[in-house]
């Protein structure tokens, strides 16, 4: 039973490419539910993360990296999803790295308005060799933007989580849980099981690869304490379908083992596990395959 001043909220999670944004919503709802990897771009959903406690509900909501190097349709559904983000949220985590802020940055920080609270968080803080940077760093960053608050962490290695999520507690509205509270996140485990295979052809994947690919989940049936999960990686181009596979098939079968030691993990139960791959040209551009896929 929730308290009657039980607070409940959106907290979108918003910056440029490959700024830890992902890795902070694993670290603060404590569970693998969006996917990371070194390779900036690798969220393309808006993701929500689901924390509960005694006082409050997060429902934190991972977003796309917003970027402007590329306009195929993906990119462009990519920034909408961003910006529609922060339009339907109570609170917005602005996240930028430790002593850095370009242009990319500036053009996230366009978007913010004065209408809803931003806080901003400076990650990466543990890779800074020079620690006394930090205090001029967040000096000058409160002169860009009437910020709610400012906090430096590592999302990483959970630095300064427990202060954010005390920093974010009191702009939530004053409304019951939206979910319950053993849920952390309101997609389905099909979804998270593409997004799995995804990870790892960003993993173990060259620099272009991942971003020719996409994951479709053909069959996915829960017999008992079992999966059964069929899957689709989609390549643009023939090329591209012989270096996913590997020699002798090695690479994808890599990919599906690590895949599903994850899903194990995360489903806690047995899963089998079938992949292959199918070349569909110019899926990214395409409107209709597009949201087959579960882009809006």
């Amino acid at each position: 039973m929730a308290s009657p001043h039980f607070r409940t909220g959106y907290v979108a999670i918003v910056g440029r490419p490959n700024v830890g944004k992902s890795t902070l919503l694993n670290h603060l709802i404590q569970q693998k539910i969006s996917i990371t990897s070194k390779k900036a771009q690798t969220t393309r959903h808006r993701i929500n993360g689901i924390l509960t406690d005694e006082q409050s509900q997060f429902i934190f909501v991972d977003t796309p990296g917003f970027q402007t190097r590329y306009s195929s349709q993906l990119n462009q559904i990519m920034n909408r999803t961003v910006i529609q983000s922060i339009r339907e949220v109570d609170i917005v985590l602005f996240v930028i790295e430790a002593i850095r802020f370009d242009e990319r940055d500036k053009g996230v920080l366009k978007l913010l308005s004065a209408d809803r609270p931003v806080i901003l968080v400076i990650n990466k803080v543990d890779q800074l060799a020079q620690k006394t940077q930090l205090l001029p760093f967040m000096e000058s960053m409160a002169k860009e933007f009437s910020f709610a608050g400012i906090i430096p962490v590592s999302a990483a290695r959970g630095i300064q989580l427990t202060e954010l999520i005390d920093m974010v507690r009191p702009y939530l509205p004053e409304n019951p849980p939206l979910f319950g509270e053993d849920e952390i996140s309101d997609r389905s485990e099909r979804f998270l099981a593409a997004e799995m295979i995804r990870e790892k052809l960003f993993r173990l994947m060259g620099e272009e690869i991942p971003y020719s690919t996409t994951v479709r989940i053909d069959q996915f049936t829960v017999e008992g304490n079992l999966r059964r999960i069929f899957a689709c990686i989609l390549v643009e181009k023939f090329n591209q379908k012989a270096i996913v596979i590997g020699k002798n098939g090695e690479k994808i079968k890599t990919v599906a083992t690590q895949a599903r030691q994850d899903m194990e993990k995360l489903f806690g139960s047995k899963v089998y596990l079938e992949v292959w791959v199918k070349v569909k040209n110019g899926w990214a551009d395409d409107i209709n395959t597009l949201k087959s896929l579960g882009y809006e």
